[in-house]
C-alpha cells in the first residue's frame, strides 16, 4: 500500500460512513433489484438467501420476487467472478466481469496440474461446452462424462477445470426464492443469448468499484476483484481521481463527485447476509470491522450473519423458521444501549416482516455461537 503525507485524511468514520452511503446502507434506495445489483457489481450469493437478505436491507419496498423475477427472466445470473466465488450479477456483468477476472481463474488450475495430467485443456472446455449446452449439467454429471474422455484424470479436478475454463451460470430454479433446485450448469453465452464481450480494460471497473465500495486503495480493489497489478490503472485514472489518506497514511483514491458524508451522520442499524460484500472488499477492513471484532463472522468454513450497529460490525445473528413460525436470536459483542436493541429489534422485525413466510415472528437477544 502506498503511504502519503499530503492528501487529507480520511478518518475511520468518515470512511464508513462514505462506504455505507454507497452500499445503500445508510438509507433504503429507491432502486430495482437489478439496477441495485448492477450498482453494487454483483451481490456474493454461495448461498441461495444471501442475495435476497442483502437487498432487504438496502432497497426500499424490496419484495423477494423482485429479484426471482429478473433471475427467471435471465436479466440476472448466479456465476463463479470475483474471488473465485459465486455473485449474483446482471446479465451485463456476468458477459464482461467475468472475461476481466478469467486470467485468475486460469490461475487455479496450477493447484490442480497433478490431477489433470495429460489433459488437453483446450480440449476439454470444447467437451464441457458441448456437454452443458446440450442440457444443463450437475458437476456430478460433469465430471462423469468428462471422466468417459479422460478416465485417468482426478474427476473433482475435470469439473473444477470446466468451470474455470468455462464461464458456467447456475440455471433456475436454482437461486429462485422459496423455490428447491440443486445446481446445474450450462455457459452464459447459452443461457442468455448471446455472446460473451471481451475482456473490458479494467479502467472503467476501477470507477464502479470505487462507487460502490469508495474511497479506496489500490490493494483493496485487489482484494474485492482478486486481481493483480492494478497500480498502474490507478495510475491511468489519476488525474481524474481524488487522492486522500486513511489514519495510516495509506493513499485512497476516489470519484470527485461521491458522496463522503459527515462520519457523525446517523446509521441506521442493519442485518445483513453471510459474507456480505461489504465485509469482504477491502484488504483493511476497519473501516467496518472493529479491531477487536477482526475475525468473529466466521469459525472454521462456518461464516456466520452480521448485525450492524452506528455503521459498525457489532454482533451476529442467526434465523430458525418453522411453518408457522420464525424467530431471529442476535448476540451483541457488546452491551447495547437500550435504544440501539430497539433499534436491532425493528430492524430484525422488518426482515421478517419481509422476507419471512411464517405467520408469527419473534426477536430475541441470545447466543449465536456457542461456546
Amino acid at each position: 500500500m502506498t503511504k502519503t503525507s499530503t492528501a487529507p485524511v480520511l478518518s475511520v468514520r468518515a470512511l464508513n460512513r462514505a462506504t455505507l452511503d454507497r452500499q445503500l446502507l445508510l438509507r433504503r434506495a429507491a432502486l430495482s433489484a437489478t439496477d441495485a445489483v448492477g450498482h453494487l457489481v454483483g451481490l456474493q450469493a454461495q448461498n441461495v438467501k444471501p442475495p435476497y437478505h442483502a437487498l432487504a436491507a438496502r432497497l426500499a419496498g424490496f419484495t423477494p420476487q423482485d429479484l426471482s423475477a429478473p433471475m427467471e427472466a435471465r436479466e440476472v445470473v448466479r456465476i463463479v467472478t470475483l474471488r473465485s466465488t459465486i455473485h449474483t450479477h446482471t446479465a451485463d456483468d456476468c458477459l464482461t466481469l467475468r472475461p476481466l477476472v478469467q486470467a485468475a481463474r486460469e490461475r487455479e488450475l496450477h493447484g490442480f496440474r497433478k490431477g489433470l495430467a495429460g489433459v488437453d485443456l483446450d480440449r476439454l472446455a470444447t467437451v464441457s461446452r458441448e456437454l452443458v449446452e446440450a442440457e444443463p449439467r450437475t458437476m456430478k454429471q460433469l465430471r462423469e462424462a468428462l471422466l468417459v474422455e479422460w478416465p485417468d484424470a482426478d474427476p473433482s479436478a475435470l469439473a473444477v477445470a470446466a468451470r474455470c475454463r468455462l464461464p458456467l451460470v447456475q440455471v433456475t430454479p436454482r437461486g429462485l426464492w422459496g423455490q428447491s433446485g440443486q445446481v446445474a450448469l450450462t455457459t452464459a453465452e447459452h443461457w442468455l443469448g448471446r455472446p460473451s464481450e471481451p475482456a473490458p480494460a479494467p479502467d472503467a471497473t476501477v470507477l464502479r468499484y470505487l462507487a460502490a465500495f469508495g474511497p479506496a486503495s489500490v490493494q483493496d480493489m485487489q482484494t474485492w476483484a482478486g486481481l493483480t497489478r492494478l497500480r498502474a490503472v490507478f495510475e491511468r485514472l489519476r488525474p481524474q481521481l481524488l487522492t486522500f489518506a486513511d489514519e495510516h497514511g495509506v493513499e485512497l483514491f476516489d470519484l470527485p463527485d461521491a458522496p463522503r458524508p459527515d462520519a457523525d451522520t446517523p446509521a441506521p442499524a442493519r442485518l445483513l447476509p453471510e459474507l456480505d460484500n461489504l465485509l469482504l472488499s477491502h484488504a483493511d477492513r476497519s473501516r467496518v470491522v472493529p479491531p477487536d471484532h477482526k475475525g468473529r463472522t466466521w469459525r472454521g468454513n462456518q461464516a456466520y450473519r452480521t448485525v450492524l450497529v452506528d455503521g459498525f460490525l457489532a454482533g451476529l445473528w442467526r434465523l430458525e423458521e418453522s411453518a408457522d413460525r420464525a424467530v431471529v436470536t442476535v448476540e451483541p459483542f457488546g452491551t447495547l444501549t437500550r435504544a440501539q436493541r430497539d433499534e436491532v429489534t425493528e430492524e430484525a422485525a422488518r426482515m421478517l416482516g419481509v422476507l419471512s413466510g411464517s405467520s408469527s415472528y419473534d426477536v430475541r437477544f441470545g447466543t449465536v455461537v456457542p461456546d
